[in-house]
This record gives structure tokens, sequence and C-alpha cells, in this order.
């Protein structure tokens, strides 16, 4: 099936249809308060004629119907829409764009998707608004609405799409594909692989060799190894379950030549070593310095001195805070270490097989080693047949997630038996995490206990159970690949922790006997009052309310700087408040058709359009009110009983969905959180007494392991605060790894180097993982293919524009690394994918049988989505890695039921929930202004830093996004312009 004829497919039939057709019809205009200011020079400002064209294009698109979703994985939307929708939603420019036929999404040439230059001045002016008055806002008239609205529906198709063909479940596959009793496989809800083994500690409380349910303290609070999140699943995303796929299994580990696709795709030209992963690191990744003497490899001058230098290509609107940030969180979500390592067995030579002379002018070491991923299967996988297909039941290898797969602060509060040793209470106050105050700071709510000497017997007093790399570090339950940023995030949250349970005390000593709203399973009609919480009752409520705080800074603060324009600032709210959080009657009906949606065995009716419906009300606390006559999605309390309770799990348990598949992430997930050229090789550190100089330039290689402990209390939080906020961070580009990653000491290996290259090992991983090369990685999500290294190039900037010739250099390096071959036309090399004539991808991608072309196949996944020359207004990160974002990202939440269903006071008590609500305890407070034309609450990182380094607070005053630099002007409407604030222009990173 063609692209054109996806976008023509019939109007879907089902009782969804009219909450389709609202989200046409119905503008998302309430989340904008403001028309920003038209009078960007370079904004569209379209003839008669042209308005005119415009609309007949809305038109037909109308009248084509609504897309539907494909049964073949090969016939997907791929973000590329008509010519008719495209025109309708972004006018001329869009159209030109459109065919200019390009592999990128469509969606960013939309009015409105960009900056200012990227709406539509004549409507913002008012002429146009003054003749159609209020239809404008009814029927979507308005241009801009028209092209953001547009944005937010071929994301959401992209989030159906891959619902539909990505979940790929390492223990249920095979129930999955060939359903259960008569119910398709997507529908199922429960499985025996999640079940707890008879070896488990918890296995007799929740069922035994019976039905498993897990009830009682199991359910009260987030356990310690992430068991019992789902009543009916006890095992589901605990510590030391399997990472899922997002990618077809047979599609894994290319380099094996496991099928006759892979062995077409590749030929012999792959292993784990090859292309040598140094020479990619070198060539591809290292930071070119003009002044390498004053960079030093990234050690930076003695005294840290402010005239070294490194250089680094820096992004205008992310700051170095949301570097660490993304450590931060990836430390909760995912690990592959057990205690730090991975197979201790022995040690793999590292690349550099290079001749010595070579070897010596690209600076990489033949001497380098590391150590094997840790494998939990690797014999092969079973096969078998559905339908007359045969599939595989898993991959060629898994591994296991040895974290929880929860968004639930384990990285903070411990994952399994050892690591919560590492968490030090307050013995004064058991509901407190121990925060020593340290003499001589001002703003001192105390500091993170370092840890005592590594435990070397069985005798475990006075030490702690931890790896002797990191003694000396602030203690805390996931202690490995410890930076000064991770430590200054994990330092604020056990501050934002102790302040809630300080404000429960203040409050249950005002009000003794009220309610608190926490609730026993065992008496769950029981009022526990305030003066009743015991110490582990509130740590535990506290738990709750510091990882939904994580959860919904990342949603709605660091994910929209990260993606900084429109449609994700509203598609990221949506996951909070719904879409149609004014629209009451819309919020109604659209919650209506999702009760019958998840009560459906009919998977499309099930899946398919849960996701797009969802957004109305939102996600977050779906599930979380009951009413006779919607009973489960329905937020709108009024005059209605709410008819939720603690004794039932189909209400405590009632608002997840997991689309048929057991949630974990998936290894393709953790590929794209290779982030580090964020970091840069020098911290800029300012002082809050005189905040506009840099004073000194201190190596972040000084702040690993226990050096970030040693500098975070030697200048305190406030100042560190202030330094990585003002600091931006580095693009995520090819040739701007830093220094130091590539010449990271790894003593304790035992190499002969004593060092590693980061940025090598990240190559390495994804092979050892098996994770697919950059094409067929597109491809398999959804996304348009490339057909030579030179589709790496933006051909619509001028050929003498610096950034078209840095890309032309790296497209002319990774043909000399990957390397050319002749190609044969009767090679198919995927079917996963189908170009615009309705075939399969052949050897030769378009170019002729027989001719040279560039192995763009054998691309490391990491090297293409860095390469990538084009991306939305604002994005941070690549297409390729947003598109395993948006599944992944709404999973976490779909899935969880602290953030759904069971987000009530009965976990969180009333202080917890509103807390969450209204980003602290004092409610909600909002920002001045209109910023990029929302009026909205004050954000809830800021809130937080607020609270827990007051001494900020002149310094964050103006800041709306605590990730965005905060020196910066953000203009009227996502601009990316670097200029100074008002009060800021001396600030030293403006002054040339």
């Amino acid at each position: 099936m063609s692209i054109s004829r996806l976008d023509r497919s019939p109007v879907c039939r089902g009782p969804w249809r009219l909450a389709l057709a609202l989200l046409l019809v119905l503008p998302a205009a309430p989340l904008m308060a403001d028309a920003p200011s038209p009078d960007h020079p370079e904004a569209d400002r379209p003839s008669w004629l042209d308005t005119w064209a415009a609309l007949r294009a809305c038109k037909r698109m109308v009248a084509s119907g609504l897309r539907e979703v494909p049964d073949d994985r090969a016939d997907r939307f791929l973000g590329k829409v008509e010519e008719d929708t495209a025109h309708c939603r972004g006018g001329q420019r869009a159209l030109e764009a459109h065919r200019r036929d390009r592999p990128w999404v469509d969606w960013q040439t939309y009015w409105a998707t960009g900056d200012a230059a990227s709406r539509n001045a004549n409507y913002d002016d008012g002429w146009l608004r003054s003749l159609v008055g209020d239809l404008g806002e009814r029927v979507h008239l308005n241009p801009n609405d028209r092209g953001i609205d547009g944005a937010l529906m071929d994301l959401e198709f992209q989030r159906i799409e891959l619902i539909k063909f990505n979940l790929f479940d390492n223990a249920t596959y095979r129930e999955y594909v060939q359903g259960r009793d008569g119910a398709p496989g997507t529908t199922l809800t429960r499985w025996d692989a999640m079940r707890l083994p008879p070896d488990h500690p918890a296995y007799e409380a929740v069922g035994g060799d019976g039905e498993q349910l897990c009830q009682g303290e199991l359910i009260r609070h987030r356990t310690l190894t992430g068991i019992c999140n789902d009543l009916r699943n006890p095992l589901m995303g605990a510590s030391d379950t399997r990472f899922a796929r997002n990618v077809a299994f047979d599609e894994t580990f290319p380099a094996a030549g496991h099928t006759a696709l892979t062995r077409a795709r590749h030929g012999e030209r792959l292993d784990l070593m090859t292309p040598d992963p140094q020479r990619i690191s070198r060539r591809l990744f290292s930071r070119a310095q003009s002044r390498p003497e004053l960079c030093n490899e990234g050690r930076g001058l003695d005294g840290h001195a402010p005239e070294a230098h490194c250089d680094y290509r820096k992004a205008p609107f992310f700051n170095v805070l949301a570097a660490f940030w993304i450590q931060f969180m990836t430390h909760d979500w995912f690990s592959h270490l057990e205690g730090g390592e991975n197979d201790r067995a022995g040690l793999h030579p590292a690349g550099c097989d290079l001749p010595e002379e070579q070897a010596a002018a690209l600076g990489c070491r033949p001497g380098d080693a590391f150590q094997p991923s840790l494998v939990a299967q690797d014999e092969a996988p079973e096969t078998f047949e559905h339908r007359g297909q045969r599939y595989q039941a898993r991959a060629h290898r898994t591994f296991d997630n040895t974290v929880t797969a929860w968004w639930d602060a384990s990285q903070l509060y411990g994952y399994d038996a050892t690591s919560v040793q590492r968490v030090k209470r307050d013995p004064e106050d058991p509901a407190k995490l121990l925060l020593p105050p340290l003499s001589g700071q001002a703003d001192d709510g105390g500091y993170l206990p370092r840890f005592g000497p590594p435990c070397a017997s069985a005798d475990t007093r006075g030490c702690d159970p931890i790896h002797p790399a990191w003694s000396g570090q602030a203690a805390t339950a996931f202690p490995d690949n410890w930076t000064l940023g991770v430590a200054f995030f994990h330092n604020v949250f056990a501050r934002e922790h102790n302040a809630f349970v300080e404000a429960f005390r203040t409050r249950a000593a005002a009000t003794p006997d009220a309610d608190s709203g926490l609730r026993d399973p065992a008496a769950p009609e029981a009022v526990i009052r305030y003066a009743e919480v015991t110490d582990e009752e509130l740590f535990q409520a506290a738990r709750l309310v510091v990882s939904a705080m994580i959860a919904k800074i990342h949603t709605i603060e660091w994910t929209t700087q990260l993606l900084y324009d429109e449609p994700l600032y509203r598609g990221m709210n949506a996951n909070w408040k719904g879409l149609f959080h004014e629209h009451d009657l819309v919020e109604e009906a659209l919650s209506r058709v999702l009760d019958r949606l998840r009560a459906s065995d009919d998977d499309r009716h099930a899946n398919a359009w849960y996701s797009v419906l969802a957004a109305g009300p939102g996600i977050f606390g779906l599930g979380s009110e009951r009413y006779a006559d919607a009973p489960v999605f329905t937020s709108l309390g009024g005059e209605r009983e709410d008819l939720w309770s603690l004794a039932n799990p189909d209400h405590v348990n009632g608002g997840t969905n997991h689309f048929g598949s057991p949630f974990n992430f998936p290894e393709e997930f953790v590929t794209v959180y290779r982030l580090h050229p964020l970091v840069p090789d020098l911290l800029e550190l300012r002082d809050l007494a005189d905040p506009d100089r840099i004073h000194a330039k201190v190596p972040a290689l000084e702040g690993f392991r226990a050096g970030a402990s040693d500098l975070l209390r030697q200048e305190g939080l406030a100042d560190w605060a202030l330094s990585m906020g003002r600091q931006r961070l580095g693009l995520l580009t090819l040739g701007n790894h830093g220094r130091f990653l590539q010449n990271l000491a790894m003593g304790h290996l035992g190499s002969e180097t004593g060092r590693l290259d980061i940025a090598a090992l990240d190559i390495i991983r994804d092979r050892e993982r098996g994770v697919p090369r950059f094409n067929e990685y597109r491809r398999q999500y959804g996304l348009r293919q490339m057909t030579s290294f030179d589709d790496f190039i933006d051909t619509t900037l001028p050929t003498d524009h610096p950034e078209r010739q840095h890309q032309e250099t790296m497209a002319a390096r990774m043909r000399e690394i990957y390397g050319q071959h002749v190609c044969d036309a009767d090679k198919i090399i995927s079917h996963a994918y189908r170009d615009a004539d309705g075939d399969y991808p052949d050897d030769c991608l378009g170019h002729p049988d027989g001719t040279l072309v560039d192995n763009v196949e054998d691309l490391d996944t990491v090297v293409g989505w860095l390469a990538e020359p084009v991306r939305p207004h604002g994005y941070a990160i690549s297409e390729t890695q947003f598109v395993v974002f948006i599944l992944n990202a709404s999973r976490r939440l779909f899935s969880d039921r602290f953030f759904t269903s069971s987000f009530r006071p009965e976990f969180y008590t009333h202080l917890g929930h509103d807390w969450v609500m209204h980003n602290g305890p004092d409610g909600m407070v909002m920002e001045d202004g209109a910023p990029n034309g929302h009026r909205q609450p004050v954000s809830p990182m800021k809130r937080v830093l607020q609270r827990t380094v007051p001494s900020l607070a002149a310094e964050l005053d103006p800041v709306v996004n605590v990730f965005d630099p905060w020196a910066r002007d953000r203009g009227d409407y996502y601009s990316l312009d670097w200029t100074p604030r008002p009060g800021a222009e001396a600030d030293d990173a403006f002054v040339p």
C-alpha cells in the first residue's frame, strides 16, 4: 500500500467516530491564553488566494476521511501526509516542503509548530479573525491551531501504530500473537509469566500456586523490588525481569545473520568490533579543539582557572541541569549492571585494532578493554507457528533489567535487598532521609552522608554494601556512574522528601484527629487520622509523592524544553490534564468511550484508539474515580458519588492498560538515551553573590565518584544550581562528544591502559545487545529510510553554510569508515517497509542495479541519529529518538497504577495528592505573564528548588522552565535565540 493510499483510507467506523471527529473540529486552544506577537519578519503572510486554496485543501482532506491503522507493519504512516493535508495545515510553505519528498516527518512544517516565523501572521494580526469571528475557533479556520492540532494528530497516529506494531515482550510474545481462550493477544491483561515463582518471599502472600492477587501491605505503596504494581501480574516491572524489545525479534543481532533479510542487508561486513568502535569515536564523535592546550583533553587548567576553554557545540535552549537530569532518570529506569559491573569473567578488547601509526594519529588505545554484557538467555529461542507464519518466541539473547522498570525513584530508595541497605534513614525521625547539616552552609537543608568503607566480609557493622570504586560517594541506592549533577539531584530530592515529611508533621500537629486520607487495605473503610500515621507509612507516602513529582517534572517540564515547540507542550501537558480539560462535555464523552473500549475484546477497539482517546481526559489519574454511569475513566465529580473502593481490586488496578504486552523498558529505549554529547568538558562555576561572572572552569571529570560529593559540598547546592542552570549543554550531534569521556579512568577493570573510551563503548553495547542498525531501526519504528550517506546533508542550506559543510564532512567520514559495495537489486533487505510503489526495499535502495552504493545499512544506530540533519523546531533530539519516546513515554504512565487508578489519597494522603497536583503544599501558584502564550502554573521543578534551596529565590524568579538557561530571554513564541533576559546583559556567557 502506498503512502498516498494510506492517507485516503475510509472514515473509521465504531463508537469512537464522534470522539475522533471532535479532535478535528475542536481546537486545543484553551491552553493558549494570548496570541503571541505576530511581528516576526519571516512569519507567513499568505495572500487571499493562498488562504482560499488552503481552505479548499482542508475541505478535500476532510472529504477523504480519516486514515485507518494498517494491518501490515510495512504499510505504516511514516509521518508523511498527502499534499492536501500538508497544504491545509501549513499553507504554501508546508506544500513546498512536502514536494521535496525528504525522509523527515511532515508535521514540522505546519503552521505554528516552530517559532514566531512559523505562524500565520494574517490570523495573528486579526484581520482574518475579524472576518470569521468565533466561527474560526469552532471549525478550525484558525490556521495556527489547525497546524498545531494537525501535528498532534500525526503524532498520535504514530503512537497508535507503535502500540500495534512495536510491542515484543521476551516472556509473553507467543500469547500476544496467538491469543488465549478465544481472546486476542493484544487484549490480554494477565500472564502466567508475570506470576511470582515459588521461591519468591511473597509467593504465598499473593496466592501461591492458585490465582495470584496482590493485597494487603503489598499494595499500599511502591514495593522495594517493584512487585505488585499490577495486582494480577505481581512480577511485572520488578527488578531482574527481562528487558523487552520494540523491534521484531528476528531483526535483532543483525551481525549474526540469523535471517535471509539480515544477510542480504549486511552481507558479512559486520561483527562486534567491525567497523572499529574507537575509530568511529575518534573520527565521528570527538570535539575538535581550536585551543587544545586550554582544554587539555577535558582536564582544563591548574587551579580551575577560568581561562581554560574546551570547544563544544551548544544548544541555546537547554542547560547543563537538563543533561544531568536525564542521567538521574535513567538510573531509575534501567540498568544492565550487577553491583556496578558487567560480566566479571574476563575482559574483551575495546577496539583500536589498527596499525600503530594510524592508532596514534587517531588517539585511540589498543590496550583498552571492557567487561562483556551480562546475558540472561543465549540459547536458541523457541519458535511457534500462527496462521501459516513462523515466529520467534523471544530475541536471540535476552538481558535483565536489574532495577525496577517503574518510575518509582528507585535510585533514591532502593530496588533490592542490597541497595536498600545503602539508603540512610534519619535515626531521630525514621520517616526522613538522613541529611546531616554542613557547617558554614547558609542555605543548608543538609547533604546526603557519605558511604563508609565497603563491606569485605559477613560482618557489616560500620561498612556499606558497595563496590570499592564508590567509596567516599554520597550514600544512595544506585551509586553507579556517579557524577556531580546526579549527586545534585539526589540531594535536592532527598530534601524534597524531608520537606513533605515536615509539612505532614506540621499538619498532623495542627489537626491530629483529621482524616489523613491514608487507608489500610486490611480495613479499607477505617479512617486513619493524622496522629495515627506511622513513621513507615509516612516514609512510603513521601516516596510516592517524590516519585510522582519527578515523573511530572520530566513529563511537563524537562520534556517540553527538550522538545521546545507548541505541539509538544500541549501533548505532554495532555498526559497530565488531558487535551480537553476545559471542555467538560467532550471530556465526559471521551471518558465513556474509553470505558467501552477497555472492556472490548476486539483488539482494534481496545488498543488502536484507546491511546488517542485517552488524550482527552489525560493519562494521569485515569481510573482514579468511579461513577455509576461511567465506571472507569470519568473525572467529572460534580454532585455524583465517587464509588471507587480500596476493597475492590478492579478499582485499585483498573486504570492501567498494558496493550496486551507486560510493561518493561525495551533495549531500543536504552539506545536512544546514550546522550553523552550533552555534557561539557568544563563546568562553568558561578557564585550566587555575583551570578554573571564565571570564576572557575571545573573539569566534569573531577565530578565523578567521590569527587562529586567533594565539589558539591565545597561550593554548595545553590552555587551549583546557578552554575548548571545558566550554562548551555552540548548539542546532540556528530563531532560533539566530550574529550574526557574518551579518556575516562576505569582502573577497577584492570585493563592495560586503565582507561576506556565511553563513546566507543556506547557503540559496543548496542551491538552486544542486538540493536538493529540505523536504517532498519527506523523502518521498524515506522520512519522513512535513508538511501546514502548524502541523506545526512541538509541540501536546503546554502552550500557555504557552516552547518552544511560540517554535515558534508561527516558524511564523507561515514563513507570512509563504513565503506561501499556493489549493490544487487535482487536482494530484498526488509519486510518492515514499502516504498510509494508498494515494493519492499532492495540492496540498491533505489540506485541502479550493479552500482557502487554506500553501506548505509551498516550504520550504527547512535551514529545515525546523531547525524540526522533535520529536526522539528526546538528538538534537542532527533526524530528517530523521538519516535521511540512516543511509545515508551506514554506506556510507563499507562501501565503504572500509582499514576492512574491508585493516584488517590488512600495511598498518597490528602496532603500528598494535593502536593503532586499543585506542585507543593500551598496550592497552585501561577507564573507571571503568559510564557509562549500560556497562563501556566509555576513549574514543578522551580517549586522544588524554591523549597529545597531557598537562597535561589531571586535567581529563580524570572525563570519559567528550570531546564532553559536561566539568563536567556525566551522571547514571545518558542524562540531559540541566544540573547540575555533583562538584568543578565552582563553575563559572561553573552559577552563576546
